[in-house]
């Protein structure tokens, strides 16, 4: 079901959207060469805990995953594209990682993801995190009042077809409220004055994904971490937006200063 916030529904997201940013803020900060991605997940666990926020994680269990998540934080690292299951890995020099994040905070349900390079990097693997980025803000520029949900796709893959790369759509944005996922679904890709049209009050998480050498993805062992088909690198960027009558609100934004 599509839910319609009101605008004091929206400001108090606001506190979701901050907290989420926050802990993205840390972790990123503390991802380092040697650092254990269950380190990363355990800082995000504490900061729940610090804020009496509640993991919309730790419990998750879809009918894709393989069982409930049991983590607080998503580290998804080089081929690894989305729902990365921390797990006892040491980051190296040159890793490309993915963070993402979603949390409750006073009932209301904030989601966000940034991409990194850890150490030195690499130019192909700062492209696609640029492109990735410049994909979110193309579709976030989308999400006003008179356009459509196929707006938002278009021009999402707009950005993606200009680089050469291509697009899956079995996993994209989403509806964030009361829980973490729900409708509108928003592929990265679609055709231009299609679907749900926008107004205020609709809030949703906006999140490109992109490989570099594929649209294909399979499942990994651990029965959650999604891989490229031929081990390409991958970067995924997301945001939780609020349609208005004065634009888009991005609730996630990072605090001022930020490089993420």
């Amino acid at each position: 079901m599509i839910e319609i916030r009101t605008p004091a529904e929206i400001e108090q997201m606001r506190a979701a959207g901050s907290f989420v940013a926050s802990v993205l803020e840390a972790t990123a900060a503390a991802s380092a060469v040697g650092v254990n991605l269950l380190s990363l997940d355990r800082l995000a666990h504490q900061m729940i805990r610090e804020r009496g926020a509640v993991s919309t994680y730790i419990d998750y269990h879809p009918s894709f995953g393989a069982s409930p998540f049991g983590k607080v934080l998503c580290t998804s690292v080089n081929d690894a594209a989305l729902h990365g299951l921390p797990h006892d890995y040491r980051l190296q020099d040159g890793d490309v990682l993915s963070l993402d994040f979603a949390a409750s905070v006073d009932g209301w349900v904030a989601d966000s993801a940034v991409t990194i390079v850890v150490g030195t990097p690499r130019e192909e693997d700062l492209r696609l995190i640029e492109v990735t980025r410049r994909a979110l803000e193309a579709g976030i520029a989308e999400a006003r009042p008179g356009r459509r949900i196929g707006d938002i796709s278009a021009a999402i893959g707009a950005v993606a077809a200009e680089a050469g790369l291509g697009v899956n759509t079995d996993f994209g944005g989403h509806g964030v409220g009361r829980t973490m996922h729900g409708d509108p679904h928003i592929p990265n890709n679609g055709r231009a004055g299609r679907g749900l049209p926008l107004r205020a009050g609709l809030v949703f998480a906006i999140e490109p994904w992109f490989m570099l050498g594929t649209d294909t993805i399979f499942t990994d062992p651990d029965g959650w971490t999604l891989r490229s088909a031929d081990g390409s690198r991958a970067a995924h960027a997301e945001h939780t937006v609020a349609v208005t009558d004065d634009g888009p609100l991005v609730l996630t934004a990072r605090s001022a200063g930020s490089r993420l």
